[in-house]
C-alpha cells in the first residue's frame, strides 16, 4: 500500500521543498514533483539557484526521455497525465492525482497558509476514506524545539 506522509506548516514551502528533493535525491531516490505550472515554474527556478554542489537533476515532463531517464526530479503540470515510473509522488497540488496508489510514496508539502490548510485537510481525508494511513510531519513543531 501507498505509504502517505504530511509535511505540515512549511514557512517556505518553496524552500521546504527543494530542501526535501536535495536530500531524497542524494540518498538515490527519483521524484516526480506535481503542481500548477506557476508552482512547478518557481520550483524549476529555484532548484536552478541552488548552490551548484547542491545541483539537483530535473526537468520537465515535456523533456526528451533521454533528459527524463537521467533526471532525479520530474516537475509536473496537474494537467498532465501521471509517470508512475517514478516511485514518489511530492503533490504540490490543491487536489488528489488519480491514480497516487501506483506510488510507493506520496508526499505532501503544506505551507501555513490557512487556504493551503483547508485544502490540505480535504486531502488528508480522501486518503484516510480510502484506508491509507497518514504520516504526520509538522515542521512548525520541529523549528520550536530546535
Amino acid at each position: 500500500m501507498t505509504e502517505v506522509a504530511f509535511h505540515f506548516g512549511a514557512p517556505d514551502r518553496l524552500a521546504y521543498t527543494c530542501r526535501l528533493l536535495r536530500k531524497a535525491s542524494a540518498a538515490g531516490a527519483r521524484l516526480l514533483v506535481r503542481g500548477s505550472a506557476d508552482a512547478c515554474a518557481a520550483l524549476d527556478a529555484a532548484l536552478w539557484s541552488l548552490a551548484p554542489t547542491d545541483f539537483i537533476t530535473h526537468c520537465d515532463a515535456s523533456a526528451a526521455e533521454a533528459v527524463r531517464s537521467r533526471s532525479a526530479v520530474l516537475l509536473l503540470d496537474t494537467q498532465a497525465a501521471l509517470d508512475t515510473s517514478f516511485p514518489i509522488l511530492v503533490n504540490l497540488a490543491d487536489d488528489v492525482p488519480a491514480q497516487f496508489e501506483q506510488f510507493e510514496r506520496v508526499i505532501e508539502v503544506v505551507s501555513t497558509d490557512e487556504q493551503e490548510r483547508s485544502l490540505a485537510r480535504q486531502r488528508w481525508k480522501h486518503y484516510t476514506e480510502r484506508g491509507y494511513t497518514i504520516t504526520r510531519h509538522d515542521l512548525k513543531l520541529r523549528t520550536e524545539s530546535a
